[in-house]
């Protein structure tokens, strides 16, 4: 992490404070369950709670560091914490972390810092899913090129195009609730997991105060399929991202200039070059994907430990955790606002979609020919041939345009009206099943809600 890719509310939910106050938090409430179920005295679970509570209440930079030279010491981050805290709570904190082991407490708490983490990012989510669907009613009509190969292929709008990156996203909505549902995980089952030393009870007790659910065999460590799956689908929405990222950086060029970013009164472009503007945040978001998807590889190599527990994991999630949750929800919010001050040149698009010469329509020419007798293989002939001649030829004193070489063909002059051949080339063709698609997006077919 750091600080120019980073947001303070993401950053907090792995900051030192934050995770003791879990830690204790499962503590406490273990103590609690623990009384309930009449293993430790019901006024000792009370005093330490209280106890606690002040302790963590008061809790700042000096009380982490006190922990920290204590683990100096000890070399073991959870007795360390123990320790510190039993200064705190005093003599009731023998019954502390009663037949618990270090992984119960480790893991418990990661469970509830991705949970908090999923939280955000699935606000992020609705953030980009709302600028998408802003911007695909306002250019649902807005005419352009469909490019396949980067070359012209058929109209389409510009709002039909973002309405396919909105579905994306909203199933990217699906998988991460799907993935923190998954990893919403308790496990306070005691050493290799048999809840030997302790009720299982009390693991029940915890898990629902946290909100998070039972593991169901967790050999120690909560089994690290769970985050495989978490952070794949943090991979999952940083390519979705990267893909819409191209999209404007591809737009902005200056041989398109369909589209580009928001360039502030202030920006600069280039230091060498005072005409430049750049596309600068969707190459950034670009970059930052790569970053998110990098953490697949280790998170899947973390699924094969050593029989019950080793912490071969341990290391690689103090450092995947933090950086790929804020990386992912730093580069969302950076998406909505692009996508929320986008700059759209409808003028531009239908100067491209117009600039080879009507070759964009040879797909309805070649239906329409085919529908007047032709076989589709002659049609096709006759259709590419026009079209290429129309191709080589733009721009140049003889050239002409596909619907003129179409006219002066031998072999389709007589066979198909001037009027059939101007509905063949008429680009409203292209948005007349739109309603269609946006209800299958949107779930309707009025205009985006104010």
């Amino acid at each position: 992490m750091i600080p120019r890719y980073s947001r303070p509310e993401m950053t907090s939910i792995w900051d030192a404070e934050n995770r003791y106050r879990i830690w204790f938090e499962i503590e406490a409430l273990a103590c609690e369950a623990m009384s309930n179920y009449g293993y430790i005295p019901a006024d000792s679970a009370k005093k330490i709670r209280q106890n606690g509570d002040h302790a963590m209440a008061t809790f700042n930079k000096e009380d982490v560091q006190a922990i920290d030279a204590i683990e100096a010491k000890v070399r073991h981050d959870v007795i360390a914490f123990l320790t510190w805290l039993a200064g705190k709570i005093g003599e009731n904190s023998r019954f502390v972390h009663l037949g618990m082991t270090s992984s119960d407490v480790l893991d418990t708490c990661l469970s509830v810092q991705l949970t908090q983490a999923a939280d955000l990012l699935i606000k992020d989510l609705d953030r980009v899913l709302e600028a998408l669907k802003k911007q695909a009613y306002d250019h649902k009509y807005t005419m352009t090129i469909g490019r396949s190969h980067g070359i012209h292929a058929e109209p389409l709008t510009f709002g039909l195009k973002l309405a396919g990156y909105y579905a994306e996203f909203k199933r990217n909505k699906e998988r991460l609730t799907v993935a923190r549902k998954e990893i919403a995980i308790c496990a306070i089952s005691g050493a290799v997991g048999t809840y030997a030393h302790i009720d299982p009870r009390i693991e029940a007790y915890v898990a629902e105060h946290l909100g998070l659910q039972k593991e169901l065999v967790s050999t120690q460590v909560i089994p690290r399929d769970r985050h495989a799956a978490f952070f794949s689908t943090l991979a999952i929405i940083a390519s979705s991202i990267e893909r819409l990222a191209i999209e404007i950086r591809h737009l902005q060029r200056s041989e398109v200039r369909e589209a580009e970013e928001y360039f502030h009164p202030d920006q600069k472009g280039s230091s060498a070059m005072p005409h430049k503007r750049n596309p600068v945040l969707s190459e950034n978001l670009t970059g930052l994907a790569r970053i998110v998807r990098s953490h697949v590889i280790p998170a899947l190599e973390n699924v094969a430990l050593w029989h019950e527990r080793d912490i071969s994991h341990s290391s690689v999630e103090r450092m995947i955790c933090p950086d790929g949750t804020v990386t992912l929800d730093f580069a969302l919010n950076r998406l909505a606002g692009v996508m929320e001050k986008l700059v759209v040149y409808p003028d531009q698009m239908k100067a491209n979609l117009e600039s080879l010469g009507g070759v964009v329509h040879s797909g309805e020419v070649l239906l329409v020919l085919a529908k007047a007798g032709l076989s589709r293989e002659a049609a096709y002939r006759i259709v590419q041939r026009c079209a290429m001649a129309t191709w080589t030829k733009l721009n140049t004193a003889d050239g002409k345009t596909f619907r003129e070489n179409l006219e002066n063909d031998p072999e389709i002059m007589g066979k198909i009206s001037p009027e059939v051949l101007d509905k063949a080339m008429d680009g409203s063709m292209h948005t007349k099943n739109l309603d269609y698609i946006y209800a299958n997006v949107f779930g309707e077919t009025g205009p985006v809600p104010e």
